[in-house]
Protein backbone atom coordinates (compact mmCIF):
# COMPACT_ATOMS: atom_id res chain seq x y z
CA UNK A 1 0.00 0.00 0.00
CA UNK A 2 1.33 3.41 -0.98
CA UNK A 3 2.32 5.55 1.97
CA UNK A 4 0.41 8.83 2.01
CA UNK A 5 2.14 12.18 2.15
CA UNK A 6 0.61 14.25 4.98
CA UNK A 7 1.58 17.85 5.73
CA UNK A 8 0.96 19.70 8.99
CA UNK A 9 0.07 23.39 8.86
CA UNK A 10 0.80 25.05 12.19
CA UNK A 11 3.63 23.89 14.45
CA UNK A 12 2.22 24.87 17.82
CA UNK A 13 1.49 22.39 20.61
CA UNK A 14 -1.27 20.44 18.86
CA UNK A 15 0.44 20.68 15.45
CA UNK A 16 3.57 19.08 16.87
CA UNK A 17 1.52 16.30 18.42
CA UNK A 18 0.01 15.58 15.01
CA UNK A 19 3.45 15.69 13.38
CA UNK A 20 4.88 13.21 15.89
CA UNK A 21 2.07 10.76 15.24
CA UNK A 22 2.46 11.04 11.47
CA UNK A 23 6.16 10.26 11.82
CA UNK A 24 5.35 7.13 13.83
CA UNK A 25 2.51 5.88 11.56
CA UNK A 26 3.71 3.30 8.99
CA UNK A 27 0.95 4.21 6.52
CA UNK A 28 2.02 7.80 5.96
CA UNK A 29 4.95 10.20 5.76
CA UNK A 30 5.23 13.70 7.23
CA UNK A 31 5.91 15.53 3.97
CA UNK A 32 6.06 19.12 5.21
CA UNK A 33 5.70 21.48 8.15
CA UNK A 34 4.01 24.74 7.15
CA UNK A 35 4.50 27.53 9.67
CA UNK A 36 5.99 31.03 9.17
CA UNK A 37 7.47 31.21 12.68
CA UNK A 38 11.09 30.58 13.58
CA UNK A 39 9.90 27.97 16.08
CA UNK A 40 8.09 26.15 13.28
CA UNK A 41 11.20 26.24 11.12
CA UNK A 42 13.35 24.91 13.96
CA UNK A 43 10.91 22.07 14.64
CA UNK A 44 10.95 21.04 10.97
CA UNK A 45 14.75 21.26 10.70
CA UNK A 46 15.27 19.23 13.88
CA UNK A 47 12.91 16.56 12.55
CA UNK A 48 14.52 16.59 9.10
CA UNK A 49 11.25 17.59 7.44
CA UNK A 50 10.83 20.15 4.61
CA UNK A 51 9.68 23.52 5.96
CA UNK A 52 7.52 26.10 4.22
CA UNK A 53 6.36 29.53 5.31
CA UNK A 54 3.00 29.06 3.55
CA UNK A 55 1.06 26.41 1.66
CA UNK A 56 1.47 28.37 -1.58
CA UNK A 57 5.26 27.89 -1.35
CA UNK A 58 4.88 24.16 -2.02
CA UNK A 59 5.34 23.33 -5.68
CA UNK A 60 2.35 21.63 -7.30
CA UNK A 61 4.34 18.45 -7.89
CA UNK A 62 5.35 18.28 -4.21
CA UNK A 63 1.91 18.83 -2.73
CA UNK A 64 0.74 16.29 -0.15
CA UNK A 65 -2.13 13.80 -0.25
CA UNK A 66 -3.66 15.42 2.83
CA UNK A 67 -3.16 18.34 5.20
CA UNK A 68 -3.75 18.63 8.93
CA UNK A 69 -4.51 22.27 9.74
CA UNK A 70 -3.55 23.16 13.31
CA UNK A 71 -3.12 26.91 12.95
CA UNK A 72 -4.77 29.44 15.32
CA UNK A 73 -8.58 29.32 15.17
CA UNK A 74 -8.91 32.63 13.33
CA UNK A 75 -6.84 31.23 10.43
CA UNK A 76 -8.78 27.97 9.96
CA UNK A 77 -11.08 29.32 7.26
CA UNK A 78 -8.37 31.07 5.26
CA UNK A 79 -6.04 28.07 5.44
CA UNK A 80 -8.78 25.55 4.81
CA UNK A 81 -10.11 27.31 1.71
CA UNK A 82 -6.57 27.50 0.29
CA UNK A 83 -6.13 23.75 0.72
CA UNK A 84 -9.60 23.08 -0.74
CA UNK A 85 -8.73 25.16 -3.82
CA UNK A 86 -5.76 22.83 -4.35
CA UNK A 87 -8.12 19.82 -4.29
CA UNK A 88 -6.54 18.27 -1.19
CA UNK A 89 -8.48 16.62 1.70
CA UNK A 90 -7.96 18.25 5.09
CA UNK A 91 -8.40 17.64 8.78
CA UNK A 92 -8.95 20.96 10.56
CA UNK A 93 -8.48 21.23 14.29
CA UNK A 94 -11.48 22.14 16.41
CA UNK A 95 -13.22 24.46 16.53
CA UNK A 96 -13.70 24.39 12.77
CA UNK A 97 -13.79 28.23 12.72
CA UNK A 98 -14.11 31.30 14.91
CA UNK A 99 -17.86 31.51 14.34
CA UNK A 100 -20.71 29.75 12.56
CA UNK A 101 -20.88 32.09 9.58
CA UNK A 102 -17.21 31.55 8.77
CA UNK A 103 -17.57 27.79 9.30
CA UNK A 104 -20.47 27.68 6.82
CA UNK A 105 -18.26 29.30 4.16
CA UNK A 106 -15.50 26.77 4.81
CA UNK A 107 -17.78 23.72 4.73
CA UNK A 108 -19.41 24.96 1.51
CA UNK A 109 -16.00 25.30 -0.15
CA UNK A 110 -15.21 21.64 0.45
CA UNK A 111 -18.66 20.41 -0.49
CA UNK A 112 -18.64 22.36 -3.74
CA UNK A 113 -15.20 20.96 -4.57
CA UNK A 114 -16.25 17.42 -3.63
CA UNK A 115 -13.27 17.06 -1.28
CA UNK A 116 -13.37 15.37 2.15
CA UNK A 117 -13.17 17.65 5.18
CA UNK A 118 -12.66 16.30 8.69
CA UNK A 119 -12.74 18.22 11.97
CA UNK A 120 -10.43 17.26 14.81
CA UNK A 121 -12.91 16.39 17.55
CA UNK A 122 -10.60 13.54 18.45
CA UNK A 123 -12.49 12.34 21.54
CA UNK A 124 -14.96 10.55 19.28
CA UNK A 125 -12.11 8.27 18.20
CA UNK A 126 -11.30 7.22 21.75
CA UNK A 127 -12.11 3.48 22.06
CA UNK A 128 -13.79 4.24 25.39
CA UNK A 129 -16.28 6.59 23.71
CA UNK A 130 -16.78 4.07 20.91
CA UNK A 131 -17.57 1.40 23.52
CA UNK A 132 -19.98 3.74 25.32
CA UNK A 133 -21.80 4.50 22.06
CA UNK A 134 -22.12 0.81 21.29
CA UNK A 135 -23.78 0.24 24.68
CA UNK A 136 -26.18 3.17 24.20
CA UNK A 137 -27.06 2.19 20.63
CA UNK A 138 -27.69 -1.43 21.67
CA UNK A 139 -30.75 -0.42 23.71
CA UNK A 140 -29.47 -2.31 26.72
CA UNK A 141 -30.05 0.71 28.96
CA UNK A 142 -33.60 1.19 27.75
CA UNK A 143 -34.78 4.72 26.96
CA UNK A 144 -32.13 7.36 27.65
CA UNK A 145 -33.61 9.97 29.94
CA UNK A 146 -30.90 12.30 31.17
CA UNK A 147 -27.16 12.99 31.14
CA UNK A 148 -24.68 15.12 33.05
CA UNK A 149 -21.15 16.30 32.31
CA UNK A 150 -18.70 17.94 34.69
CA UNK A 151 -15.68 20.05 33.78
CA UNK A 152 -14.22 21.25 37.06
CA UNK A 153 -10.55 22.20 36.99
CA UNK A 154 -8.31 24.69 38.77
CA UNK A 155 -6.36 26.65 36.17
CA UNK A 156 -3.37 28.35 37.84
CA UNK A 157 -2.96 32.11 37.92
CA UNK A 158 -0.13 32.08 35.40
CA UNK A 159 -2.43 30.45 32.83
CA UNK A 160 -4.03 33.87 32.52
CA UNK A 161 -0.74 35.70 31.99
CA UNK A 162 -1.53 35.25 28.28
CA UNK A 163 -3.80 38.26 27.69
CA UNK A 164 -6.35 36.70 25.29
CA UNK A 165 -7.29 34.12 27.94
CA UNK A 166 -8.77 36.95 30.03
CA UNK A 167 -10.67 38.55 27.17
CA UNK A 168 -14.05 38.09 25.51
CA UNK A 169 -13.88 35.06 23.25
CA UNK A 170 -11.97 32.99 25.80
CA UNK A 171 -13.39 31.36 28.95
CA UNK A 172 -14.13 27.66 29.55
CA UNK A 173 -17.31 27.65 27.42
CA UNK A 174 -15.42 28.36 24.20
CA UNK A 175 -12.02 26.90 25.13
CA UNK A 176 -13.03 23.68 26.88
CA UNK A 177 -16.74 22.88 26.76
CA UNK A 178 -16.87 22.50 22.98
CA UNK A 179 -15.13 19.12 23.40
CA UNK A 180 -17.79 17.87 25.81
CA UNK A 181 -20.58 19.23 23.62
CA UNK A 182 -19.27 17.21 20.69
CA UNK A 183 -19.11 14.00 22.74
CA UNK A 184 -22.71 14.48 23.93
CA UNK A 185 -23.89 15.18 20.37
CA UNK A 186 -22.16 12.00 19.23
CA UNK A 187 -23.70 9.90 22.00
CA UNK A 188 -27.14 11.50 22.33
CA UNK A 189 -28.00 13.19 19.01
CA UNK A 190 -28.87 16.72 18.01
CA UNK A 191 -29.46 19.52 20.51
CA UNK A 192 -32.75 21.40 20.12
CA UNK A 193 -32.44 24.05 22.81
CA UNK A 194 -30.02 25.37 25.42
CA UNK A 195 -30.17 27.61 28.45
CA UNK A 196 -27.07 28.92 30.23
CA UNK A 197 -26.18 30.81 33.37
CA UNK A 198 -22.61 31.98 33.89
CA UNK A 199 -20.56 33.73 36.57
CA UNK A 200 -17.33 35.73 36.81
CA UNK A 201 -17.39 35.80 40.60
CA UNK A 202 -13.93 34.30 41.21
CA UNK A 203 -11.57 36.25 38.94
CA UNK A 204 -13.76 39.15 37.78
CA UNK A 205 -12.37 38.91 34.24
CA UNK A 206 -14.56 39.87 31.24
CA UNK A 207 -15.03 36.14 30.58
CA UNK A 208 -16.83 33.56 32.69
CA UNK A 209 -15.03 31.27 35.11
CA UNK A 210 -18.14 29.17 35.80
CA UNK A 211 -21.26 28.18 33.88
CA UNK A 212 -24.21 25.82 34.17
CA UNK A 213 -25.81 24.68 30.91
CA UNK A 214 -29.12 22.90 30.31
CA UNK A 215 -29.73 21.13 27.01
CA UNK A 216 -32.77 19.52 25.39
CA UNK A 217 -32.05 16.98 22.67
CA UNK A 218 -34.32 16.15 19.74
CA UNK A 219 -34.73 12.66 21.23
CA UNK A 220 -36.24 14.17 24.39
CA UNK A 221 -33.13 13.61 26.50
CA UNK A 222 -32.39 16.38 29.00
CA UNK A 223 -28.78 17.06 29.97
CA UNK A 224 -26.67 19.46 31.98
CA UNK A 225 -23.06 20.62 31.96
CA UNK A 226 -21.42 22.16 35.00
CA UNK A 227 -18.23 23.87 33.89
CA UNK A 228 -15.65 25.86 35.84
CA UNK A 229 -11.93 26.51 35.54
CA UNK A 230 -11.80 27.82 39.12
CA UNK A 231 -12.74 24.67 41.07
CA UNK A 232 -10.24 22.35 42.77
CA UNK A 233 -11.73 18.95 41.88
CA UNK A 234 -11.02 15.61 40.12
CA UNK A 235 -14.13 15.60 37.89
CA UNK A 236 -13.21 16.46 34.32
CA UNK A 237 -12.28 14.64 31.11
CA UNK A 238 -8.68 15.77 31.54
CA UNK A 239 -8.37 14.39 35.07
CA UNK A 240 -10.25 11.11 34.61
CA UNK A 241 -9.49 9.64 31.18
CA UNK A 242 -5.68 9.63 31.12
CA UNK A 243 -5.87 10.77 27.49
CA UNK A 244 -3.30 13.53 28.03
CA UNK A 245 -0.37 12.41 30.22
CA UNK A 246 0.29 16.03 31.22
CA UNK A 247 -2.66 15.78 33.62
CA UNK A 248 -2.67 13.64 36.78
CA UNK A 249 -5.26 10.89 36.57
CA UNK A 250 -7.99 10.32 39.15
CA UNK A 251 -10.29 7.32 39.48
CA UNK A 252 -13.44 9.39 39.07
CA UNK A 253 -16.01 10.05 36.34
CA UNK A 254 -16.77 13.09 34.19
CA UNK A 255 -20.02 12.01 32.47
CA UNK A 256 -23.13 10.17 33.65
CA UNK A 257 -25.85 8.87 31.33
CA UNK A 258 -29.15 7.70 32.85
CA UNK A 259 -31.79 5.52 31.23
CA UNK A 260 -34.88 3.55 32.21
CA UNK A 261 -33.08 0.20 32.51
CA UNK A 262 -29.66 1.32 33.69
CA UNK A 263 -27.00 4.02 33.86
CA UNK A 264 -23.45 4.41 32.58
CA UNK A 265 -20.57 6.50 33.84
CA UNK A 266 -17.63 7.63 31.72
CA UNK A 267 -14.68 7.03 31.51
CA UNK A 268 -14.84 4.00 33.80
CA UNK A 269 -17.71 2.57 31.71
CA UNK A 270 -19.41 1.21 34.80
CA UNK A 271 -22.86 -0.04 33.90
CA UNK A 272 -25.40 0.06 36.75
CA UNK A 273 -28.58 -2.05 36.48
CA UNK A 274 -31.08 -4.00 38.58
CA UNK A 275 -30.99 -7.82 38.55
CA UNK A 276 -34.64 -7.83 37.48
CA UNK A 277 -37.03 -4.94 36.92
CA UNK A 278 -36.01 -1.44 38.14
CA UNK A 279 -36.99 -0.81 41.77
CA UNK A 280 -35.38 1.87 43.89
CA UNK A 281 -35.78 -0.29 47.00
CA UNK A 282 -33.57 -3.02 45.50
CA UNK A 283 -29.76 -3.03 45.29
CA UNK A 284 -28.14 -2.24 41.97
CA UNK A 285 -25.48 -4.40 40.38
CA UNK A 286 -22.62 -3.08 38.32
CA UNK A 287 -20.12 -4.23 35.73
CA UNK A 288 -17.31 -2.66 33.73
CA UNK A 289 -17.68 -2.53 29.95
CA UNK A 290 -14.36 -3.69 28.46
CA UNK A 291 -12.48 -1.80 25.78
CA UNK A 292 -8.94 -1.72 24.41
CA UNK A 293 -7.31 1.69 25.06
CA UNK A 294 -5.64 3.50 22.15
CA UNK A 295 -4.35 6.99 21.43
CA UNK A 296 -7.33 8.76 19.78
CA UNK A 297 -5.01 11.03 17.76
CA UNK A 298 -3.43 7.92 16.23
CA UNK A 299 -6.85 6.40 15.54
CA UNK A 300 -7.96 9.69 13.98
CA UNK A 301 -4.85 9.77 11.75
CA UNK A 302 -5.50 6.22 10.50
CA UNK A 303 -9.08 7.24 9.76
CA UNK A 304 -7.88 10.31 7.83
CA UNK A 305 -5.72 8.03 5.69
CA UNK A 306 -8.68 5.71 5.07
CA UNK A 307 -10.79 8.68 4.00
CA UNK A 308 -8.08 9.95 1.64
CA UNK A 309 -7.84 6.48 0.10
CA UNK A 310 -11.60 6.39 -0.38
CA UNK A 311 -12.10 3.51 2.06
CA UNK A 312 -14.14 5.46 4.64
CA UNK A 313 -16.35 8.50 5.06
CA UNK A 314 -15.44 11.11 7.72
CA UNK A 315 -16.53 10.23 11.25
CA UNK A 316 -16.41 13.94 12.11
CA UNK A 317 -17.23 15.75 8.87
CA UNK A 318 -17.24 19.47 8.25
CA UNK A 319 -21.00 19.42 8.84
CA UNK A 320 -20.48 17.70 12.21
CA UNK A 321 -17.89 20.27 13.25
CA UNK A 322 -20.25 23.04 12.17
CA UNK A 323 -23.12 21.57 14.20
CA UNK A 324 -20.99 21.35 17.34
CA UNK A 325 -19.83 24.95 16.89
CA UNK A 326 -23.45 26.04 16.44
CA UNK A 327 -24.41 24.49 19.81
CA UNK A 328 -21.42 26.13 21.48
CA UNK A 329 -22.38 29.54 20.12
CA UNK A 330 -25.96 28.97 21.29
CA UNK A 331 -24.69 28.20 24.80
CA UNK A 332 -22.78 31.48 24.91
CA UNK A 333 -25.67 33.43 23.36
CA UNK A 334 -27.98 32.10 26.06
CA UNK A 335 -25.58 33.21 28.78
CA UNK A 336 -25.53 36.71 27.33
CA UNK A 337 -29.30 37.04 26.82
CA UNK A 338 -30.69 34.87 29.65
CA UNK A 339 -32.94 33.28 27.00
CA UNK A 340 -33.47 29.75 25.75
CA UNK A 341 -31.59 29.56 22.45
CA UNK A 342 -32.23 27.11 19.61
CA UNK A 343 -28.93 26.17 17.93
CA UNK A 344 -30.69 25.84 14.58
CA UNK A 345 -31.23 29.61 14.64
CA UNK A 346 -27.53 30.45 15.03
CA UNK A 347 -26.21 31.89 11.78
CA UNK A 348 -29.65 31.99 10.18
CA UNK A 349 -30.51 35.58 11.08
CA UNK A 350 -27.20 36.84 9.72
CA UNK A 351 -27.74 34.93 6.46
CA UNK A 352 -31.24 36.33 6.01
CA UNK A 353 -29.95 39.88 6.61
CA UNK A 354 -27.55 39.69 3.66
Amino acid sequence: MKRLMIAVMGAGLIGRRHAERIMSEPGCILSAVIDPSSAGRSFAENAGIPWYQSFSDIRVGDRPDGVIIATPNQLHVENGIEVAAAGIPALIEKPIADDVRAAEVLVAAYEEAGIPLLVGHHRRYNPMIQAAKKVLDSGRLGQIVSAHGTFWVAKPDDYFDTPWRREVGAGPIFINLIHDVDVFRYLLGEVEAVHTMESRAVRQYPVEDTAVVSLRFASGVLATFNVSDAVAAPWSWEMTTGENPAFPREDQFCYQIGATQGSLDIPQLTLWTYPSKPDWLQPLVHERIPFEPADPLCVQLKHLCDVIRGNATPLVSGREGLATLRVSEAIKASAQTAQVIHPSSIGVEESLAK
